[in-house]
C-alpha cells in the first residue's frame, strides 16, 4: 500500500514538474515573440522617422506625410499592446495620435536643388527609394487606397527621374567644360538612354529629352570639325614631308 502511495506521488511529481516546464516554456516563447515583435516595430519607427527627416531635402505631399505619421502610430499601438505597462511607449503614443490631428503642410513642389556631393546625391535617391517601399507596404496592408497609392508612387517615381537626368547633365556640362568630351558625350548617353525607357511622356521628359539630343548633336558637330582639321593638319604635314622628300637637291 505505502510502495503504490508512494509511485503515485513521483507519478505526481513528475506530472507536475513536466507541467511547470511546459507552462515555463510557453512563457518564455511568448516573451520571445513579445520581444521579436517590439524589436520589428522600433525598427519601423525608426525607418519611419528616418524617412520624416528626409523631407528637409524631398518634398513630401500632405498624403505622403500623413501615411508616414500613421505608419508610426500604428507601430507604438502595437509596442504598447505588448507593453501596456510602459508609461514611456503611452507618452510617445499620444504624441503621435496628436501629430495624426494637427494640420499638415505638404510640399507638392516637384523642384529640388541637387546636392553637389555624390554621397548626398546618392542618399537623396536611396530615400525616394526607401519611401517608394513603405508605400508599398502600406498599400498592401490596406492602408493606402489605390489611388492614392499609384498617384504617390508615380510622383516620387518623376522624382526620382528628376534627380537622375538633371545629375548626370550636370556631370556632362561639367565634362564639357573642362574638354572632356568623350566623358560628357557619356553623361548625355546615359541621360537619353534613361529617358527614352521611361514608360509614359510628360513636358519635362519632353524638353530633357530635346536639350540632351541638342547637346549630344552639338558634341558630334565638335568631333566632326576636330576630326577634320586634325586631317586637314595630317594631309598637310604629309604634303610637307613629299614636298621635302621630291624637292631638287641643291648642289653645293
Amino acid at each position: 500500500m505505502i510502495v503504490s502511495i508512494i509511485i503515485v506521488l513521483i507519478v505526481a511529481l513528475i506530472v507536475i514538474a513536466l507541467w511547470v516546464s511546459a507552462v515555463q516554456q510557453h512563457k518564455e516563447k511568448q516573451e520571445s515573440e513579445r520581444r521579436k515583435e517590439l524589436t520589428k516595430q522600433k525598427a519601423i519607427i525608426e525607418e519611419t522617422e528616418e524617412a520624416l527627416m528626409n523631407s528637409a531635402n524631398i518634398p513630401l505631399s500632405e498624403y505622403i506625410i500623413r501615411i508616414l505619421q500613421r505608419r508610426i502610430y500604428e507601430a507604438l499601438s502595437t509596442m504598447v499592446t505588448n507593453s501596456p505597462n510602459s508609461k514611456a511607449l503611452k507618452s510617445r503614443l499620444n504624441e503621435a495620435k496628436e501629430h495624426l490631428t494637427n494640420a499638415v503642410q505638404g510640399n507638392n513642389n516637384e523642384t529640388l536643388s541637387l546636392p553637389s556631393n555624390d554621397k548626398q546625391l546618392v542618399s537623396l535617391i536611396q530615400g525616394i527609394k526607401k519611401l517608394r517601399v513603405i508605400l508599398r507596404s502600406e498599400h498592401n496592408k490596406g492602408r493606402v487606397d489605390s489611388q492614392t497609392f499609384v498617384a504617390e508612387d508615380k510622383r516620387l517615381e518623376k522624382l526620382q527621374l528628376r534627380i537622375n537626368i538633371e545629375s548626370q547633365i550636370k556631370r556632362g556640362l561639367s565634362a564639357r567644360s573642362a574638354n572632356m568630351v568623350g566623358s560628357a558625350r557619356q553623361y548625355f548617353e546615359k541621360a537619353h538612354a534613361t529617358l527614352s525607357a521611361v514608360s509614359y511622356s510628360d513636358d519635362y521628359v519632353t524638353a530633357k529629352r530635346q536639350e540632351v539630343e541638342g547637346y549630344l548633336e552639338a558634341i558630334s558637330v565638335e568631333l566632326r570639325a576636330s576630326n577634320a582639321s586634325a586631317l586637314k593638319k595630317k594631309n598637310e604635314q604629309e604634303q610637307d614631308d613629299l614636298d621635302v622628300l621630291f624637292a631638287p637637291k641643291k648642289k653645293w
